[in-house]
């Protein structure tokens, strides 16, 4: 059995894909995966899914959800559901089931020892095996609360940052000129990200646009300005230093 939350949440099975309709079992599913092999307490799972304001048999509610999630998971995984109760509350026991964002921080993690150790063909494959995970927005549509809003921020955050070291390696290999359009995507859709602003004009540059590269950090003085009333860090300064004087010998492999 594999669960999976880097995208709409859903447990397959083989060929076979299971979903969880009812949202109140949806969130506390989630809650629950978040924080897999571990207890989640009554009182977190009620301000999952209700906030700070339970029904008054919120408790005997939180019961029937979870009898509900023991049958579903029971027939996925014959018979035997990997909800357990421990107080003060319940866990998700993983045992031999995978989840997929456990896969997406080990590679992750593979890849960021590579690329320090200086093994960039095998730190762009593990970055990318680590991105492929990813179906959509962290958990879909899951409306739930601390746990969940917490754990989508740092998965979001982590998957840039597995996008940054990918770049990077690539960028080392001297794949600049496939990296350019990703990268002006990247750029477009986090504005205020100033490494995939760096990576971008490096990219430009190695790939003979000069003047682009001079554009995207322009561009991005004026954003930084307008937004934060800041200047862009003293690294992309030095790297438009570099290519404004067209110091080839200068400017890095990688940003």
């Amino acid at each position: 059995m594999r669960f999976e939350i880097l995208g709409s949440l859903r447990v397959t099975d083989g060929e076979d894909v299971f979903t969880v309709s009812a949202p109140k079992m949806e969130s506390l599913l989630a809650a629950l995966l978040v924080r897999a092999d571990d207890v989640v307490s009554m009182d977190q799972m009620c301000t999952e899914i209700w906030g700070d304001e339970p029904p008054r048999r919120a408790t005997a509610a939180l019961h029937v959800y979870i009898s509900q999630l023991r049958k579903l998971l029971g027939r996925v995984h014959q018979g035997e559901s990997p909800i357990v109760t421990r107080f003060p509350g319940y866990a998700l026991c993983l045992g031999d089931s995978d989840l997929d964002a456990h896969e997406f921080q080990r590679l992750a993690r593979q890849g960021r020892a590579a690329l320090r150790a200086g093994r960039h063909q095998e730190a762009s494959a593990a970055c990318g095996r680590a991105l492929a995970l990813w179906r959509g927005t962290v958990l879909g549509e899951v409306r739930g609360g601390p746990i969940v809003a917490e754990f989508a921020t740092w998965a979001e955050e982590t998957r840039l940052e597995c996008v940054e070291l990918r770049n990077e390696a690539e960028l080392t290999l001297g794949r600049h000129r496939e990296l350019v359009g990703p990268l002006y995507a990247l750029v477009n859709r986090h504005p205020l990200i100033e490494a995939f602003h760096g990576q971008l004009m490096l990219a430009l540059y190695r790939s003979d646009r000069r003047a682009e590269a001079l554009r995207v950090f322009q561009q991005l003085r004026e954003t930084l300005d307008r937004e934060l009333g800041i200047t862009p860090c003293r690294q992309l300064h030095e790297l438009h230093q570099q290519i404004l004087a067209d110091e080839e010998s200068r400017v890095p492999a990688a940003a």
